[in-house]
């Protein structure tokens, strides 16, 4: 499971911190619990997989800061400045992450949220996906040279993604891409840009430039299943806004 994978899996953004990790999981866990879903496989498996979620994103996420009261997973309308990029972590060490916290068990009277928003109101709040940081360096054959380019252009990346310049976005990936056309990190990049400019051009009502967008996703990073899942619903939001 990649970092992308991970902060998809708990609906958190790259500017998530470790308060914002804590309440995405307790809230998902009590959610897909085996105790709340008696008898439901998928929601035994979820449950699974948020849980491994959110012991890799542990080792990643920023403390939170003494003023943060506002969770990442959850967009402000207040116009506040954005937080930072997290850094990008070249290295591959990893320290061992601590036991998640355990959920809590749920009441017997409680009920799951109802979805009460239109789908267009859904379209506005989904997360920007985020390209995972280039962390497989150890074992690249790329000279020092291209791995320096590859980590700034990560960089650049974020911030134009939090920027949401998203042609220039798509324009630096394609770039990237033909100058390191055999990297497996680039392509996971230039799905997840392509992806990001498609949502954004269903936001803006453009949907023919969109669904070109989000088959341009799929083409590029063919065999990742939780991107096929994202875009699927994507084109059911272009259906629904015809």
């Amino acid at each position: 499971m990649d970092i992308a994978d991970c902060y998809r899996l708990l609906q958190l953004t790259s500017r998530a911190n470790i308060e914002d990790l804590k309440a995405s999981y307790r809230r998902l866990a009590r959610q897909w619990h085996p105790d709340t879903n008696p008898g439901d496989q998928l929601a035994h498996e979820k449950f699974i997989q948020v849980t491994e979620a959110y012991k890799t994103l542990q080792k990643i996420v920023p403390p939170a800061p003494n003023n943060s009261t506002v969770p990442a997973s959850v967009p402000s309308r207040a116009t506040a400045k954005p937080r930072s990029a997290p850094s990008v972590k070249v290295s591959t060490q990893s320290t061992k992450p601590s036991s998640p916290p355990p959920p809590q068990q749920p009441q017997r009277q409680a009920r799951p949220q109802a979805a009460t928003s239109r789908p267009r109101a859904t379209v506005s709040k989904q997360p920007t996906p985020q390209p995972k940081p280039a962390t497989s360096t150890r074992k690249s054959s790329l000279s020092p040279a291209d791995i320096k380019l590859k980590v700034d252009s990560y960089k650049q990346l974020q911030e134009l993604i939090q920027r949401q310049r998203f042609p220039r976005a798509v324009a630096l990936i394609e770039a990237l891409a033909q100058r390191l056309p055999q990297d497996a990190e680039v392509r996971q990049w230039q799905a997840i840009i392509y992806q990001s400019w498609g949502r954004q051009l269903i936001r803006e009502r453009k949907l023919n430039q969109a669904r070109a967008y989000l088959k341009k996703a799929l083409n590029t990073d063919p065999h990742n299943k939780a991107l096929w899942a994202e875009i699927e619903l994507d084109f059911k939001k272009i259906e629904m806004a015809f």
